[in-house]
């Protein structure tokens, strides 16, 4: 792995970039843009995730999103799905100069929100010849819905309101408003995921210094407009394979996703005994979904 920076439209974008133990730099590879979930930053899932399939004959690259980790971008703690997608195209172009890379045999690999990203991107940028969810979600169909499919629509125009109402005092000069990705504290109440998601995020297990599990509340503007799946039925005409946990409570998204894709080669991979989170770094899940899809990959480029 040696960490390498890219351009992304005048910011610096930070990324890692890894290669397979016997790479040959005169040879072309099919090289893979790894995509983290919210919250996250490019040495947690995106980036083991990039290992794993290095270690299975790819370049691969992880990167940290605009605004968020070692990339640049101002203000920071913003999550904007529209530009995240973009986030991807420019690592794509980056990949794409690089002498080892087939610039034919791009795949793109997401994780939760990220797999969402990346199937938004996928729809438009045709450089992405195979597409590829790990606990696939759509960013704005959580946010605006819940993750258990309950939050009313009153809700949704409150927490728009509030939205609103502080990018007004922003504007003014006022601080930024962050709330939290995932949840600090743990209760009884929580959707299952977020219980896991703590356990990742919050603790040893997966902590990084550099995911604050902080978010500005100006970012549910745009997350809220967001639907990644949009025009998939039309446009999401490459292979498609999405990973996804027996015991997920988010499985309805890739569901979901293989229902509206067009693609006519597009396949629902289901891990036994699995959960959402369990497909960011238990070894009992990524293993095998590691090797599915590189398997996936390699058939079909």
């Amino acid at each position: 792995m040696k960490a390498i920076t890219f351009n992304n439209n005048g910011l610096k974008m930070a990324g890692n970039l890894y290669l397979p133990s016997d790479f040959d730099e005169k040879k072309q590879y099919t090289a893979v843009v790894c995509t983290y979930p919210a919250g996250a930053v490019k040495e947690q899932i995106s980036g083991l995730y990039a290992r794993k399939l290095a270690e299975r004959g790819f370049v691969t690259l992880a990167f940290d999103a605009s605004h968020q980790g070692e990339s640049e971008g101002t203000p920071r703690y913003m999550e904007i799905p529209s530009e995240r997608v973009e986030d991807i195209s420019c690592a794509i172009d980056y990949l794409v100069q690089q002498p080892f890379v087939d610039k034919e045999k791009i795949a793109a690999l997401g994780i939760c929100a990220g797999a969402g990203y990346t199937i938004n991107c996928a729809l438009t940028d045709r450089r992405i010849k195979v597409v590829i969810g790990v606990s696939g979600t759509d960013a704005g169909a959580a946010i605006r819905d819940g993750w258990l499919q309950d939050t009313p629509i009153e809700q949704q125009i409150l927490l728009l309101e509030e939205a609103s109402e502080q990018r007004n005092k922003e504007v003014a000069g006022a601080p930024q408003l962050l709330g939290n990705y995932v949840p600090e504290i743990v209760t009884d109440d929580l959707p299952n995921t977020m219980k896991e998601a703590h356990d990742y995020y919050r603790t040893p297990r997966g902590g990084h210094s550099r995911s604050e599990n902080k978010v500005s509340l100006l970012s549910m503007m745009s997350i809220m407009r967001f639907e990644a799946f949009h025009l998939m039925d039309k446009l999401l005409t490459q292979p498609l394979l999405m990973v996804v946990g027996e015991k997920s409570d988010a499985y309805y998204l890739s569901e979901r996703a293989i229902n509206r894709a067009a693609s006519k080669d597009k396949e629902l991979f289901v891990l036994p005994n699995t959960t959402h989170v369990d497909l960011y770094d238990r070894e009992f899940a990524v293993n095998p979904a590691s090797d599915k899809i590189a398997e996936f990959i390699k058939a079909r480029l």
